[in-house]
């Protein structure tokens, strides 16, 4: 049995997505509401295994089973390719006679540095390969790979380096990110695509070494503070997209709303704070409850809701608990007008064992969803090289981020040209914003790490997640 990790300076109202299941996940030893599979089939057909922190390394075209594209392969839709193939960047350290990288600034000037060498420039990425959930953020890591394995096989080069990547084991664990850091401090020159739930243990060494960390996505309050940390998707401060309560408020006036979360760290401070947030921007809730993390009969809480004639219910929890829930509503035949979860029920482990109960369901996110990827070339790009690195996994919210972060390093690199070094890359992510990775997800505000406001909305028909109120975002701003 292993100590149970803390949950503190988890960001409350924000990354639902992830954190609140993970409150589940790790609320304690064999206490789990998550099976362990699950994650397992999720990420399923990891790159790497073994022993050790750190995993493995990538360079060039990468995969866990034989080989894969090769050089000369279709690029991706206009504007994709960020690096392009460049020729020899100089044999030294620096050289005024290096070409411009394309898409670039001249690499005149360029000089190697920790990670840099006249052939490669090393990156890593610390995700949560091991821990009590095995897998939990291996689509992190895939991700990340399939992004190098794109950008080498298709002739990118950063002032004519190809890139080289180190995959780290942080165990689900804030210990294992520090000591993670510590390793990528010393060998690569940023760290790329990182998903961690306790990222708070390397966000100190990541900011004292001077590294780059554009992560996927922070989960912690210490990494968001973070100096040299940046995330494709940030976390921002205490506050809550507009967009929901506006969807929810359009279908029953926010009128005789619920609240329920599973009465566990992260998952109850959101459930509270998210309801308060609402509630200013004009929802009424009757119901804001906790259900404890061994309760199994929901019933209770359904005939409550049932009884307060209950009009919209959302609920913080795992796949199998929203299940659990959607199930005790239709043997009590409650049927509200609006049942809305937050992106972690975007995934056959809810739709699968919720069978007709969870018909209905609405889901908000701020990516295009991967059913809409023949209407968006940069899904389709990720999902392609993804097959490369890791045939038969499946496209995920986290392994989408992490590509987007990806790109986003290479993009900013290539910029930079011969003035790339940790420090001006640092200075030159504090500047970007409205990032969207070619259009794969809403703008993210990057730079100043405040969240986004743009959120669409998808719901399942028992066949398929479509999209609702059309495909458009609805950026409605933020309540503090």
């Amino acid at each position: 049995m292993h100590p149970r990790p803390t949950l503190r300076g988890v960001h409350a109202p924000v990354l639902v997505t992830f954190v609140a299941s993970l409150a589940l996940v790790l609320a304690g030893c064999g206490g789990s509401a998550i099976d362990p599979k699950t994650a397992a089939r999720a990420n399923n057909l990891g790159l790497t295994s073994g022993n050790g922190q750190q995993v493995t390394s990538v360079n060039g075209p990468v995969s866990s089973n034989g080989p894969v594209v090769s050089d000369g392969a279709t690029n991706g839709p206009s504007g994709s390719s960020t690096g392009g193939p460049g020729g020899p960047s100089g044999q030294g350290t620096s050289g005024p006679g290096a070409p411009a990288a394309p898409g670039g600034a001249s690499c005149a000037g360029f000089k190697n540095s920790k990670g840099i060498t006249n052939d490669t420039l090393r990156i890593g990425n610390s995700s949560d390969i091991s821990g009590p959930v095995p897998g939990l953020f291996t689509a992190a890591q895939q991700a990340t790979a399939a992004y190098v394995n794109y950008f080498n096989s298709t002739g990118g080069r950063i002032c004519g380096r190809k890139l080289q990547l180190d995959l780290y084991d942080s165990h689900t664990d804030a210990g294992g990110d520090q000591i993670a850091y510590a390793k990528g401090c010393e060998s690569d020159f940023a760290m790329v695509g990182s998903m961690s739930a306790f990222d708070s243990g390397g966000a100190k060494t990541a900011e004292s070494c001077g590294i780059p960390d554009i992560r996927a996505i922070s989960t912690t309050v210490e990494r968001g503070t973070c100096k040299t940390c940046f995330s494709a998707q940030p976390a921002g401060p205490d506050a809550f997209q507009n967009a929901v309560p506006d969807f929810i408020k359009r279908r029953t006036g926010g009128k005789n709303a619920a609240m329920l979360y599973i009465n566990v760290g992260a998952s109850a401070a959101n459930g509270k704070s998210q309801a308060q947030h609402m509630a200013k921007r004009g929802m009424h809730y009757v119901v804001n409850q906790g259900i404890d993390i061994t309760d199994f009969n929901y019933s209770p809480y359904v005939q409550q809701m049932k009884e307060k004639n209950v009009q919209s219910v959302q609920f913080i929890a795992s796949s199998a608990q929203f299940v659990r829930l959607a199930q005790a509503m239709v043997s009590l035949d409650f049927h509200p007008k609006v049942v809305m979860l937050d992106p972690s029920a975007y995934n056959s482990d809810f739709t699968g064992p919720g069978g007709s109960a969870v018909v209905g369901t609405y889901v908000f996110m701020n990516f295009v969803p991967f059913e809409e990827a023949s209407r968006n070339p940069e899904i389709t790009l990720y999902e392609r090289y993804l097959q490369q690195v890791a045939p038969g996994a499946k496209p995920t919210f986290f392994g989408l981020f992490a590509w987007s972060s990806t790109r986003l390093f290479v993009q900013q690199a290539v910029k930079l040209g011969g003035k790339l070094n940790r420090a001006s890359l640092i200075a030159s992510m504090r500047g970007v914003d409205n990032w969207t990775s070619n259009g794969a997800h809403a703008p993210q505000h990057v730079g100043s790490k405040k969240i986004g406001d743009c959120w669409r909305f998808i719901q399942w028909n028992g066949k398929a997640w479509v999209p609702v109120e059309g495909r458009a975002y609805h950026c409605d701003g933020l309540t503090y």
